[in-house]
């Protein structure tokens, strides 16, 4: 099993490494990379290894910017201290997801999940990328695309599509429309996100949006965005320094 491992602290890439080839001997560790830059120019000329461990947040920037960058199809065992960008680890090429300090049982499992891949993968003779999305992605055909809302009496459907934003308010989830309605959701905020899909962005624990309600960004105070939306809304929404990154990222998508 050829491995490279991609995390700006030597201390910490030293450590995975020893535990990745004592829980798997015949395991070689192809290169230790400590930045954005230097696994960009290594994917560019090196043959890419059977498995990846990635940290997410490099000096330099996030490692989702190697997989824009590169055509890797390796999997990707992301590790990091943040939980907050697992959505976007499991669309990036990512199988297991590793909170910080991880352990050996945490790299155990992560490694018996690779092998359970591997072999369904030489059963069914599927490419990687192909099983991959099987595994992160559900069929467009079967995605929510309206969520139900409480309306007095009335249990009303209202499409993604007309929705701006969804937000926490008094412990309440609500969403407000592209046309000014607000409704109460009876989900949590971590369902709609999962059901709004690459659409919508988690800019803080409190507000969900639509990127068709993004209208611009400006600067605020202490590194942090502040959202000025399409669609009339009182409340200033803003993205944490820690998110930024990761939403101006996804805005790039648009």
């Amino acid at each position: 099993m050829r491995i490279v491992i991609i995390e700006d602290e030597r201390i910490t890439a030293d450590e995975l490494a020893g535990t990745i080839t004592e829980l798997e001997p015949n395991a070689e560790i192809m290169a230790i990379l400590s930045s954005v830059k230097s696994a960009i120019a290594y994917f560019d000329s090196h043959e890419v290894p059977d498995l990846i461990f990635c940290d997410v947040q490099l000096g330099d920037g996030l490692s989702f910017e190697i997989f824009k960058a590169t055509k890797i199809t390796a999997p990707v065992i992301f590790c990091t201290a943040y939980d907050e960008y697992a959505l976007h680890a499991f669309k990036t090429n990512g199988i297991d997801y590793i909170l910080k300090p991880s352990t050996s049982q945490t790299i155990a499992d992560a490694l018996n999940k690779y092998r359970t891949l591997r072999q369904t993968l030489g059963g069914e003779k599927r490419r990687y990328d192909e099983l991959l999305e099987l595994l992160t992605n559900r069929d467009s055909a079967a995605k929510s695309t309206s969520i139900l809302v409480y309306h007095q009496e009335k249990i009303l459907p209202v499409k993604l599509e007309e929705i701006a934003l969804f937000y926490i308010a008094h412990e309440m989830t609500f969403l407000f429309t592209f046309s000014s309605v607000k409704y109460s959701v009876n989900k949590k905020m971590e369902e709609l996100e999962r059901l709004g899909g690459n659409g919508f962005f988690r800019v803080n624990r409190q507000y969900l949006v639509n990127r068709k309600a993004v209208a611009d960004v400006s600067r605020y105070f202490l590194r942090k965005l502040s959202v000025n939306l399409t669609t009339p809304f009182k409340e200033k929404i803003l993205v944490s320094k820690e998110r930024t990154p990761l939403f101006l990222n996804w805005l790039e998508t648009k």
